[in-house]
């Protein structure tokens, strides 16, 4: 690559470590266990990483808004944006999927209190005491619940959510009000979408024509038109990795990510596409047969003990997250408002 320090602000040093960061922190995504990968830590951890590569990537735009007017970089930084509209519809599809973990792990929380109940008995030990009542409340629990997944998965090839992703329910009324009260301003961004939307065609219309840009674009940006790509590429992976960790309308995950592996970060990003792709599938329902004779228990105690974890560790996990999501949101609506500004004083200026 040409040296980019042409004395308008931004060079190939800046550049390259950009890059390199972005291509640190997503070899570090992709270095957990397969159990870790699309958890709820995990998925924190990766908006984590957006938004610190966003914040950067804001920051050099910034400090090179003169730039933004001038073609090619006028067309690509308004591709971004478009981008980052689009992605909106996404970040409100999450909240419609988290809201649905919601009504899976009020189901959970039945089958847990049903099946998991114990009583001490006149001898001072504990003794699970099963009766017909309780059998049945946990049997329709668990049927709801096994045509919720199956109509998940049925929308989300090739990938199915998995058991630790289900959702809490502690205050979640109260938590939507708040929501609703300070997300009033973008009402008319859609915070639930139609039922017509799709986010397999979502994320393909994020990609559309992203392409890496030629040598003459990147040598009459100095370079910012590599670092525009870069972080639309970005913003397109996180999306499809939301996508395929929470579930939502039509989930496909057949998405082409056009990049060399010539770029530092390209490798690392694609590395960690195919290990999400690759991800073998569970389910939660596992065969539990009922009425439960006294032979079955033993087993049985051993999945409620194990759904119970899942609950817990859900309780300590949903609720950051929708936070972060809410952070992402408003992050990517700020971002295009400041940005255009830029462009905006950046026309003027000429």
């Amino acid at each position: 690559m040409e040296s980019l320090n042409n004395g308008s602000g931004f060079n190939e040093v800046e550049l390259e470590s950009f890059q390199r960061q972005i291509a640190d922190r997503f070899q570090d995504l992709g270095s957990v266990s397969s159990d870790e990968l699309l958890s709820l830590p995990w998925v924190r951890k990766l908006l984590d990483v957006f938004l610190s590569c966003e914040e950067e990537f804001r920051g050099i735009l910034v400090n090179n808004k003169g730039r933004l007017m001038k073609p090619p970089l006028d067309r690509l930084i308004a591709d971004f944006y478009e981008r980052s509209v689009k992605s909106l519809d996404v970040c409100n599809a999450i909240r419609d999927g988290l809201d649905q973990i919601k009504q899976w792990q009020k189901l959970m929380e039945i089958v847990i209190c049903a099946l998991g109940h114990r009583n001490v008995n006149k001898n001072n030990t504990n003794k699970r005491i099963l009766g017909e009542g309780q059998v049945r409340r946990a049997r329709k629990a668990l049927s709801e619940l096994a045509v919720g997944l199956v109509d998940d998965k049925d929308s989300s090839q090739p990938l199915a959510l998995r058991n630790r992703s289900f959702g809490r329910n502690n205050n979640s009324s109260n938590s939507q009000s708040k929501d609703q009260h300070r997300l009033g301003y973008f009402r008319s961004l859609s915070w639930n979408v139609s039922r017509s939307w799709s986010a397999a065609k979502q994320l393909q219309a994020i990609g559309s024509n992203l392409v890496s840009p030629r040598a003459n674009e990147i040598t009459a940006t100095n370079g910012l038109a590599m670092l525009v790509f870069t972080m639309g590429s970005v913003l397109l992976f996180v999306m499809w990795a939301l996508v395929a960790a929470i579930p939502c309308q039509d989930r496909g995950l057949q998405v082409h990510f056009y990049m060399s592996r010539q770029f530092p970060w390209a490798a690392s990003i694609l590395s960690l596409h195919d290990k999400i792709m690759e991800e073998s599938l569970s389910e939660l329902t596992g065969s539990v047969q009922f009425p439960i004779s006294e032979e079955k228990e033993r087993e049985l105690r051993q999945r409620v003990q194990e759904m119970g974890q899942v609950y817990e560790a859900v309780t300590a996990g949903l609720e950051p997250l929708e936070k972060k999501v809410r952070e992402l949101f408003h992050r990517i609506v700020h971002s295009r408002t400041e940005g255009l500004d830029c462009y905006g004083r950046g026309h003027n200026s000429e």
